[in-house]
């Protein structure tokens, strides 16, 4: 099935741009979705937020701390 969206010139030049000779433009929209999945991923995977080191969870061990504590 196919479906049209509506973009701005610019934008339009823009993916033009990014693309190699012979992309579609649903190639090129295809291609950043892949690369923007994978850096969400890579974000999530590296996201040491609620973190904590080795030598603080030994600590909290030692003291009769949980992680809910």
């Amino acid at each position: 099935m196919v479906t049209t969206i509506s973009i701005s010139q610019e934008m339009k030049e823009n993916l033009k741009n990014l693309g190699r000779a012979g992309d579609s433009y649903e190639d090129v929209i295809r291609k950043m979705y892949e690369l923007t999945k994978k850096n969400l991923l890579m974000t999530y995977l590296y996201d040491t937020s609620d973190s904590i080191t080795i030598n603080e969870a030994r600590k909290r061990l030692r003291n009769g701390k949980s992680n809910n504590n």
